[in-house]
């Protein structure tokens, strides 16, 4: 089972996007190459295969984050399944994890969702999104220092409070208050829940 990200930035013409592309790409590069694991098109949307599907999460939060900290957003959809058709772009490759991720994202603007999960599986599909919604209600408002917090955060889980600071340029008090108004901790305690929720799913 691999999982398939697909996504768009949300109002993307409010920043020129030279001021975040390489960026963007910088944050995508431990998750593969591109065009084969992950592919940029029209401008604003993307792709990505994430092989371990326990890491969903944890990417989309990451992207979320990086966009949260730049004055934008994303919409993403996260599609479950398999792949059985595999080509030298992402974008060009098939199976279920591609459909469902599709039909999930096309949705998306209609039910005003910023990201969620199509797995084929009714009861994980409706316990998993209920639990983003509720984590949506502050995660869309991360202001732009909750957001870097939680994108250093995510990517270096083994720093201190001090650590964090020195890489953000703030003190420790400074550190601890945005990391209270993202509420960091309750978006660690989903992700890991999440990752026992998906070794159900494998089963």
């Amino acid at each position: 089972m691999i999982v398939i990200l697909t996504a768009d930035i949300i109002n993307s013409r409010k920043v020129v996007s030279k001021k975040w592309m390489d960026d963007l790409k910088t944050l995508f590069q431990p998750f593969g190459k591109s065009p084969n694991d992950w592919e940029i098109y029209r401008g604003d949307e993307f792709q990505m295969e994430i092989k371990n599907p326990e890491d969903a999460f944890l990417i989309a939060f990451q992207i979320k984050a990086f966009f949260r900290s730049i004055h934008l957003d994303v919409r993403i959809s996260l599609g479950f399944g398999d792949k059985t058709y595999k080509a030298r772009k992402i974008t060009e490759s098939n199976g279920s994890a591609f459909i469902r991720s599709g039909e999930l994202f096309e949705t998306l603007k209609k039910q005003k969702l910023n990201l969620a999960v199509n797995s084929g599986n009714e009861a994980f599909d409706e316990e998993v999104n209920l639990m983003l919604k509720l984590s949506l209600s502050f995660m869309d408002n991360w202001l732009q220092q909750s957001a870097e917090f939680v994108l250093v955060a995510i990517q270096n889980p083994t720093l201190s409070q001090e650590e964090i600071g020195v890489k953000l340029g703030i003190n420790q008090a400074a550190v601890s208050r945005r990391q209270k108004r993202s509420n960091y901790e309750l978006v660690q305690q989903l992700e890991n829940y999440f990752r026992k929720k998906v070794q159900t799913l494998e089963a």
